[in-house]
């Protein structure tokens, strides 16, 4: 936690026109004020920060955020938070319009009357540029995938489980430092190598199959997204041209990122090399997400955003191919934009593996 987080939401109050904001989603709880916890409220003022939890947590947020005043609540958290707003003599109070539910909105805009309560904020913005310390766990955390997939190389065999796969890999990333998975593991085989989130299952990985494995490790709080496919047996002709298909757009994507350039201008690069295969029409999901605390952040790489993409921001590049009743294959990295390019911090390999 580092004071110039506090001061790039403290910026926010004389733009919006408000006194204070109200703090509520799990990932900027932690971001701002470096308490890893739930059930929890951060009350920022321009010269005021306070942590509202109970009494399960007072001793860790004292030790975890020492620029936050922990306040402890025994009646109810919202109940506590109109409270100290008033205490705070604040007119107007923004919040987070993409974290509040309705339902908790609702309750905090009755007890905080007369006090102004209808600004919406998305503070999610102010995570984008990556700092040392982050890209540092996130490094770790691509690592710890890294692990997971040279010891999957080894393990995996026809007649195993999709399920079984997954567990191998999860396991074997707790071992390597992992605090858990960063979203429930897809592994997709055969036929379900079609499905762009197919979360693992009870099918068995046939001899001559291609397996698709999307997972990531978390480390510090950070996430890391990787996707290898993989020929469990020897791999067909048809197998070899798509696969080389979708490897020739992940690199090119790789020679496109860098700062200041347009993330759709990426994706339709990447679109338009699929098209000289006449595979385009299979790929219809957006190029990358960034990711960070959260596995899904922005910017993205897609149709329907265009960011610009900035040095120190994280971007996966996954392009893929889904051919429904044949199957099809992804390929990730997640990469961190350098001064100059980008970097992936995945490193597994990506040629075409086939287990024989």
């Amino acid at each position: 936690m580092n004071e110039a987080r506090l001061s790039a939401i403290r910026a926010l109050l004389p733009e919006k026109k408000i006194d204070a904001v109200i703090v509520t989603k799990e990932a900027n709880l932690y971001y701002f004020s470096g308490f890893r916890g739930d059930d929890t409220v951060l009350i920022i003022t321009e010269d005021r920060a306070l942590l509202i939890t109970d009494n399960r947590y007072t001793e860790q947020a004292s030790q975890q955020a020492p620029l936050f005043e922990v306040v402890e609540q025994k009646e109810g958290l919202l109940k506590k938070t109109a409270e100290c707003v008033k205490k705070l003599e604040c007119q107007s109070v923004g919040f987070e319009g993409n974290a509040l539910s309705y339902a908790d909105f609702s309750v905090l805009q009755a007890l905080l009357k007369p006090i102004c309560f209808d600004t919406s904020l998305q503070l999610d913005s102010l995570r984008q540029i990556k700092e040392k310390e982050e890209i540092r766990h996130i490094r770790k955390a691509c690592a710890i995938a890294d692990a997971g997939f040279a010891d999957m190389l080894t393990y995996i065999r026809p007649g195993m489980t999709e399920l079984q796969v997954a567990a191998h890999l999860e396991h074997c990333m707790r071992e390597n430092g992992s605090e858990k998975t960063s979203f429930p593991t897809i592994v997709a085989s055969g036929i379900r190598g079609s499905l762009p989130h197919g979360i693992a299952t009870n099918r068995v990985i046939c001899e001559g199959e291609l397996v698709t494995m999307d997972y990531g490790a978390v480390y510090e709080g950070y996430d890391s997204d990787i996707t290898r496919t993989i020929c469990v047996g020897a791999a067909d002709e048809k197998q070899k041209r798509i696969y080389h298909a979708v490897l020739e757009s992940q690199e090119l994507a790789l020679t496109l990122i860098r700062p200041e350039v347009s993330g759709r201008s990426v994706h339709l690069a990447v679109k338009k090399n699929l098209a000289r295969y006449g595979l385009d029409s299979y790929f219809g999901h957006g190029l990358g997400h960034s990711l960070g605390l959260e596995i899904h952040e922005e910017p993205r790489m897609s149709l329907s955003r265009d960011f610009i993409l900035k040095q120190n921001m994280l971007i996966t590049d996954e392009p893929g191919v889904y051919i429904p009743g044949w199957g099809g294959l992804r390929i990730e990295d997640t990469v961190l934009i350098t001064a100059d390019g980008c970097e992936p911090l995945t490193k597994s390999r990506k040629e075409l593996i086939e287990i024989l």
